[in-house]
């Protein structure tokens, strides 16, 4: 199993929200999330305040054993890296600038795939060689599409470098999913203004990702997110089977233009 851990930050107005501590005059929720990588679903979340440091989520993590987990440099914290090693899982996280480190053995790779070197190293920091004794493996690629250079650090020494690497792409997925669940649902304006009420609209927003993301798995189906997202909106009073209404045909090019016809009975007579 791969995951993705990272964290979006959610804005309110501190006047409202005064509970959502994040700045002097700014107001914030944060929500944690791990994500599943191989179906795109999140696996645990937290909502915090925006206080609250990305690193501190790494404790509240039910480890699994042979997991490999997938971080920015945010959470870079080598005390609880090593934890993670001392479970049997993997991390794969990109390195900061200013670490000390020293070389113990240089791996060859293939530099036309983009790898500068695939190093294996112990910590030198007066702090970090402590926190961390045990040798780790540093990786530097260069994506050839947008010419990044990138870092990474894992306790993993048995897959190709080139494997790290692309294991880091697929962390994107865990920014579309905070960019779709911001962009469709509603968590950006609030009905309450009690932590609770805040807490409550974002797990709905998150069960109804959940229960798109299983019906599209389950009745394996072409249609986007959104798409599915539209159709149930619009047909959550009529009495047809979901499959029936999912698998029409008329929704199976729709974009978000398209203008539904459908035969929910209006409130009042006009």
């Amino acid at each position: 199993m791969a995951y993705a851990l990272d964290s979006t930050t959610i804005d309110l107005c501190l006047s409202l929200f005064p509970w959502a501590h994040f700045r002097k005059q700014k107001g914030a929720v944060k929500m944690h999330t791990l994500i599943d990588l191989k179906c795109s679903i999140p696996t645990f979340i937290k909502i915090t305040d925006g206080k609250v440091h990305d690193v501190n989520i790494l404790d509240s993590l039910l480890l699994e054993a042979g997991s490999f987990y997938v971080m920015d440099r945010g959470y870079l914290d080598f005390t609880r890296l090593y934890v993670i090693a001392q479970l049997l899982a993997f991390f794969v996280i990109r390195a900061k600038s200013n670490m000390k480190s020293r070389r113990v053995y240089s791996h060859p790779v293939d530099k036309t795939t983009g790898l500068k070197y695939d190093q294996t190293i112990l910590l030198t920091g007066v702090n970090t060689s402590k926190q961390y004794p045990e040798k780790l493996r540093k990786i530097r690629y260069v994506d050839q599409e947008t010419n990044k250079d990138f870092v990474f650090l894992t306790n993993n020494f048995l897959l190709p470098a080139l494997s790290i690497a692309t294991l880091y792409k697929y962390r994107w997925q865990i920014e579309l999913f905070f960019k779709w669940i911001k962009q469709h649902l509603r968590i950006k304006s609030f009905y309450g203004t009690s932590e609770n009420a805040v807490k409550t609209q974002i797990w709905i927003a998150i069960s109804v990702y959940v229960l798109i993301a299983i019906v599209k798995k389950q009745l394996n189906l072409n249609l986007s997110p959104y798409t599915i997202l539209q159709i149930l909106s619009v047909t959550l009073f009529e009495k047809i089977p979901l499959i029936q209404v999912l698998m029409d045909s008329q929704y199976k090019n729709m974009d978000k233009n398209t203008t539904f016809i459908y035969n929910q009975p209006t409130l009042f007579e006009i």
